[in-house]
């Protein structure tokens, strides 16, 4: 079982760039364009990455296409902490998943909790559990009410075990209630809370995240390293006036379709990211003009 030191030393401190997943014209994964993206971003300072998460169509994808995302992403291994999103509605798809990463020297796992059939606080624990105590990886719970339908209410005392149990070391907390991310850091102040919305991250800082999660990290990494390094120094009104910035972009992207944005910007930075997958649609010719005059209004190099 690993100290809260080096839970620190391995995950806390950095922003992780959600690692998008490009597709080839015939809509395969595209491996060499997915090293190029992820080696582009540790050059501009990544120290993780979080792969196979919503930011990657991960439900979109096959199982074979998931595991091929953590074989490309093993090849980072030593020069970024991994984690790998094995989320599942089976427990054993799951843990399957997780037995991979592990194998391929990935760091730790996230996953969202079942969804769909409205499974109740003891089940949803079960499965963590069982996720751990078949992999024995570090888990941190994925927290994103806005698409899972689950709340992780710290009222019910079977989450609140959970929280304090060996089996988690953290929580990607994707739940624009920054409240919520203090109050699970108060209840074991040993979590490791990653922020999963850009658009709150020194929202979430101040409130006692230990790093961040980002879809748009993809392509304005520079940009949110400059927001978390004026945070930590201090420097609040540089850090709110590069958030607003960021912010400014996000609400684009989001209007127009965010991994659709993301992915056009991307192909315009140089990186074959492709199309998003159906039932997600490409950008018009209008949104790409929103995107492109955002981008020169507010995004720092």
């Amino acid at each position: 079982m690993m100290t809260y030191r080096e839970k620190r030393e391995l995950f806390a401190d950095r922003i992780y760039p959600a690692t998008i997943t490009p597709f080839t014209e015939d809509n395969k994964v595209n491996r060499r364009a997915m090293k190029q993206l992820m080696e582009r971003n540790c050059r501009e300072g990544a120290r993780g990455l979080f792969i196979g998460g919503s930011s990657a169509e991960c439900f979109l994808l096959s199982h074979e296409e998931r595991i091929a995302l953590f074989e490309t992403a093993a090849e980072m291994k030593g020069k970024a902490t991994l984690i790998a999103h094995v989320g599942a509605f089976a427990t054993q798809e799951a843990i399957e998943y997780a037995r991979a990463a592990k194998e391929l020297g990935f760091d730790a796992v996230s996953a969202t909790p079942p969804f769909y059939y409205g499974f109740n606080s003891a089940a949803i624990n079960r499965y963590y559990y069982d996720i751990y105590e078949a992999v024995g990886l570090p888990i941190f719970i994925y927290n994103f009410p806005g698409n899972t339908g689950k709340e992780f209410d710290l009222a019910d005392p079977c989450y609140r075990e959970l929280f304090c149990s060996e089996a988690i070391i953290g929580v990607k907390h994707t739940n624009q209630v920054v409240y919520q991310l203090e109050r699970i850091k108060n209840l074991n102040p040993e979590l490791i809370m990653l922020n999963g919305y850009d658009e709150t991250m020194i929202a979430a800082l101040s409130l006692g995240a230990d790093g961040a999660v980002g879809s748009t990290f993809n392509f304005m990494y520079p940009h949110f390293d400059k927001i978390w390094h004026a945070f930590k120094a201090g420097d609040l009104e540089q850090a709110r006036t590069l958030q607003i910035k960021a912010n400014n972009i996000m609400n684009v992207c989001v209007n127009v379709g965010l991994f659709p944005a993301i992915k056009y910007i991307l192909g315009q930075q140089g990186i074959d990211a492709g199309l998003p997958r159906k039932p997600f649609l490409p950008l018009s010719e209008a949104q790409k003009k929103q995107v492109d005059a955002v981008l020169a209004e507010n995004l720092e190099g």
